[in-house]
């Protein structure tokens, strides 16, 4: 059994280089509900020096909230957000020669989507038509992580150990 230590970096909480050398594999933010493109940067430069592999964690618009709130936005507008984000990551990760693995939603959104088939199903399919070669990560027994497979992704089945 493999076992993935995964943190969420680059979400502005000044421990990311710290954290980077401790973890395999790096969520980061993608500066809507948290962080910078200069801590995208940063945290990229790390992982490339840790040697640790990188996953895209886009979120709802919520700053105020750090993405913790539950939204209905309309389909078209979520997967702008999502590609937006998508988008950036992989622009920064061309510019720093570092690869992206996977896709990881924070959140509120990870949260919705692992309970909301029909929210599920627009996720995995704009990570498909983005970039079909990326996994989904998504909670172990969730209608995500039935969605990513359905849309033809290599998905990624993560617990929490902290959490039941």
């Amino acid at each position: 059994m493999h076992v993935d230590l995964n943190a969420d970096l680059a979400e502005g909480c000044g421990n990311d280089g710290a954290l980077m050398q401790r973890v395999s594999s790096a969520n980061i933010a993608c500066a809507l509900h948290a962080g910078s493109a200069a801590e995208m940067q940063r945290a990229l430069a790390w992982a490339k020096q840790y040697g640790v592999r990188v996953g895209a964690h886009p979120g709802y618009p919520d700053r105020e909230n750090f993405g913790r709130t539950a939204m209905a936005l309309p389909e078209a507008e979520l997967r702008a957000y999502l590609q937006y984000q998508l988008g950036a990551l992989q622009a920064l990760c061309d510019a720093a020669g570092v690869q992206t693995a996977y896709v990881k939603p924070h959140g509120a959104l990870y949260n919705q989507a692992a309970a909301d088939a029909a929210l599920a199903e627009i996720v995995a399919d704009t990570v498909r038509r983005f970039n079909p070669g990326l996994k989904l990560m998504a909670l172990s027994n969730s209608l995500l992580l039935e969605a990513g497979r359905a849309a033809g992704l290599e998905v990624i089945s993560e617990v929490f150990a902290d959490r039941r």
